[in-house]
Formats: structure tokens, C-alpha cells, sequence
């Protein structure tokens, strides 16, 4: 990438399709240290032991597919997965079809299509918000909810050099014990609840562009027309310094209903 123009990155960042949550193509451009929990091993050795599984906001279907694969033979005898974006739902209709995976489109708020107690074990990467009366809802007595989740501030050091400084409640939002507190209030019980913060470095501007293009609520409405002179300014100064620093924060949530719980 050294040598290349501002211009000729950008063009490049604004290119690449953004469907799914495929990040292969960061490879040598972006690098995000993982959690040490191991999110899609873990989720495999919990898909083996399932009866029913629901995936919730499964995205392009990847992480999904993975744990599927880690997990056979010992495979849930049914699989279910939702997603609110369609061109994702599309790619993760394709990805999981081989394993029997039906993907049912499904907006982020709204009510979860299925029974009450419909399913042993949910999980989801990422979702963009838990709806946790919903997931106490689907989830059977003794049920677990299995999932990894965007922390507080996440990569706040390139949102805010976008934005400029946010309010306090921007940057403490999606925080844990607040999470935990309306997991339990929903009538779930925290089993295992785990935090990191997590290294990321970006190499050159179209990996910055990219990345705000695919995780839109990073900095709502981007364009790489409406911060040319920021995008400017950092393909300068990573080209001049070395790679811009961020920092993602995680937490992993392992959740249980009530065996005696009824709703």
C-alpha cells in the first residue's frame, strides 16, 4: 500500500462490497486484537449440546457457519437464524443453506417470529441491540443466551476523530452492568459476564473507509465525500506517523432462564 495516493485509496475503500461480516479483505490493512474467550469455538462447543438454536442479527451468516462446522457432527437438531439487513440475510441464506440453516428476515426491534420457549440456546455476535424481553421469551426453561457484545467507547478514538468529542451517555452506552441489569430484569440470570479492551490499528485510509462504510453506526450518514478533508488528514498522518490507534471493547454474556421460568 506505501506509496499510494490519497485518491487512489479512497476509490478502493469506497469499492469494496460491504454485505456480510466477512472482514477478510483487512488482511495487512486493519489488524483488531480478539478476546481471549474465543467467541465462535465457544459458540461451537454450545451449538453440539443444543436441541434448537436460534442465531439472532447473524449478519452475513459467517460466524454462524463457522461454529456449525467446528461443531459436527454434533449439530443442533434445529438451527435458526435472523437478520434485519436483506443484502446480509441474502449472503447468510446462501452460506447456511448446506447445513439446513433457514435465515428469516427480521428487523433488529421487532418481535422475534417464534413460539415461546421455541429454542435452547440463542446466541448472537454483535447484536446492535439485545432485545432481551423477546430473547427471555423464545428461550426454554433452563435456556441459555450465549453471545458476544460491542462494549462502551468502542473505537471511540476514530468515531470522535470523525465527530469530534460525544456526551458522556454516548460513550458509557451498551456498558455491561447496564446490560446485565436489564438481562436480569427481563428475568435472566448471568451466568458468565466478561470485558476486554481490544487493539486495533488501521494502515492506510481506505481500511478507515471501508470500515465506517460496512459498521454504519460508527459514524452515521459517512461518506467519503462529506470527510475528504478528514480523510485527508489522516492518510497524512498515518503516512507520516504509522498506523492510527483505536480501541474495541468486548463482553461476553453466558445467560440462563429459570428451569422454573414460564415465560
Amino acid at each position: 500500500m506505501n506509496g499510494r495516493s490519497f485518491e487512489e485509496l479512497v476509490a478502493e475503500g469506497v469499492s469494496v462490497p460491504t454485505e456480510g461480516w466477512d472482514f477478510s479483505w483487512f488482511e495487512g490493512r486493519a489488524t483488531e486484537a480478539r478476546p481471549s474467550w474465543g467467541y465462535a469455538r465457544s459458540l461451537a462447543g454450545r451449538l453440539g449440546a443444543a436441541r434448537a438454536a436460534l442465531d439472532i442479527q447473524t449478519g452475513g451468516g459467517e460466524v454462524l457457519e463457522f461454529a456449525l462446522r467446528e461443531a459436527a457432527p454434533a449439530r443442533p437438531g434445529l438451527a435458526v437464524a435472523t437478520e434485519g439487513l436483506r443484502p446480509n440475510a441474502a449472503s447468510a441464506t446462501a452460506l447456511l443453506r448446506p447445513y439446513g440453516v433457514p435465515v428469516v428476515v427480521c428487523d433488529q426491534d421487532a418481535p422475534l417470529p417464534f413460539a415461546d420457549g421455541a429454542f435452547d440456546l440463542v446466541s448472537s455476535r454483535h447484536p446492535v441491540r439485545p432485545h432481551w424481553s423477546e430473547i427471555a421469551r423464545v428461550l426454554a426453561p433452563g435456556g441459555t443466551y450465549f453471545a458476544q457484545h460491542v462494549g462502551p467507547a468502542s473505537a471511540f478514538e476514530l468515531v470522535e476523530y470523525f465527530l469530534g468529542p460525544l456526551p458522556d451517555e454516548a460513550r458509557h452506552g451498551r456498558h455491561p452492568e447496564r446490560e446485565r441489569a436489564d438481562a436480569e430484569a427481563a428475568g435472566l440470570e448471568v451466568a458468565d459476564l466478561r470485558a476486554e479492551r481490544l487493539r486495533m490499528e488501521f494502515y492506510d485510509v481506505a481500511a478507515v473507509v471501508h470500515f465506517l462504510r460496512k459498521v454504519v453506526w460508527m459514524v452515521p450518514g459517512f461518506t467519503a465525500e462529506a470527510y475528504e478533508p478528514r480523510l485527508h488528514a489522516l492518510h497524512e498522518k498515518i503516512r507520516t506517523e504509522g498506523p492510527f490507534v483505536a480501541h474495541s471493547t468486548r463482553h461476553l454474556f453466558e445467560l440462563r432462564k429459570a428451569a422454573g421460568a414460564t415465560c
